[in-house]
């Protein structure tokens, strides 16, 4: 169902969203930062994007995308790092190497870091290809003009374009929550900008229904890669994209892969609304007699799952992977890349 693009005053959602739902929507409806139902998810109907659409003859064809276009799938992995660690930024982007295609930079609502463009120009200059998450929760719309100027001359392969989690109570409390645009229409913004730009979408996110209607939206205000959230299984996944397609979808798509080695970096994964891991997969990395060597052996099924689903274009490696530190973190998303890329 699609219905008209209303006001942000009839919507009255919390991250001021136009192009909703969020991933944030909880089982019973409800938005994460407010106990209030979602007014997107209540309606259960997708707002249809009203801007000038993209022409895929635009799209960039270098870098991941260009990888993708020769018709090859790609390794995305995430970057976890501490804040304001240059000296980290460079030792974690030479542990990860060649083990991935991309490194994706994420922006988290409890751990502030370098600007984009700065860690766009740290990661380049150690021979990394940069995607910097971009949120709408932390920046009016004028500091978000200047980061996506900044990016292409910071050496960005692209930028990932989110509304942004809602930050969790206790979590700077005097600080801000802006939200002025939605992860929408900040892709439209990029876009125009020259930039590759990535979106997300949560294949399990309620109302399942409306989610692939949603990403279609997001690709024709501009965006040229999906980056899917967690879900259940390869199953559930190669649904969704086959509903997308029947919808009109032809972005390339990277679903996304599980890496975790003990209990709290699987924890993490399912703390958040919208996500979900296969369970049974859980329990046997965390009974396993060695957790880590099962843990990549997981992740390097799941890759493998994933990037047999006839929509899928690669898989981003996600999670905190370890609480030994962020450079063991590092090595353990090296290996599972290292070993998917043999099998490409």
């Amino acid at each position: 169902m699609i219905r008209p693009v209303p006001s942000t005053d009839d919507i009255r959602c919390p991250k001021r969203m136009t192009y909703g739902p969020c991933g944030g929507v909880r089982a019973d409806l409800s938005c994460e930062i407010d106990p209030r139902p979602c007014p997107f998810a209540v309606e259960n109907a997708v707002v249809p994007w009203s801007g000038p659409e993209a022409p895929a003859s635009l799209r960039p064809a270098s870098g991941l995308l260009g990888a993708i276009a020769q018709g090859r799938q790609v390794v995305l992995t995430d970057l976890t790092l501490p804040p304001y660690d240059a000296h980290m930024v460079a030792n974690l982007a030479k542990i990860l190497g060649d083990s991935c295609d991309a490194l994706l930079v994420g922006e988290h609502q409890d751990q502030p870091d370098f600007p984009p463009t700065m860690m766009a120009q740290l990661l380049s200059r150690s021979g990394a290809r940069p995607w910097l998450t971009l949120t709408c929760r932390d920046r009016n719309r004028v500091v978000l003009e200047q980061e996506v100027a900044g990016l292409p001359l910071a050496g960005a392969d692209g930028v990932l374009c989110v509304t942004g989690d809602g930050r969790a109570p206790g979590i700077r409390p005097n600080v801000t929550q802006v939200f002025d645009l939605d992860g929408t229409r900040l892709a439209a913004l990029a876009a125009s900008g020259g930039l590759a730009v990535a979106v997300p979408e949560s294949p399990e996110a309620p109302p399942k229904s409306i989610r692939p209607a949603r990403l279609l939206q997001k690709q024709r205000a501009g965006a040229h890669l999906a980056v899917l959230n967690h879900a259940g299984s390869a199953r559930e996944v190669g649904a969704f994209l086959v509903a997308a397609a029947d919808l009109g979808l032809t972005i390339p798509v990277l679903a996304a892969v599980a890496v975790y080695t003990d209990d709290r970096t699987a924890q993490v994964l399912t703390a958040l609304p919208g996500l979900s891991l296969d369970e049974d997969r859980v329990e046997r990395v965390l009974r396993s007699p060695d957790p880590e060597r099962a843990g990549v052996e997981s992740a390097v099924e799941e890759a493998l799952q994933m990037l047999s689903l006839e929509h899928v274009a690669g898989v981003n490696l996600s999670g905190l992977a370890s609480t030994r530190g962020v450079e063991h973190a590092a090595e353990v998303k090296a290996e599972v890349g290292r070993r998917i890329k043999a099998q490409l």
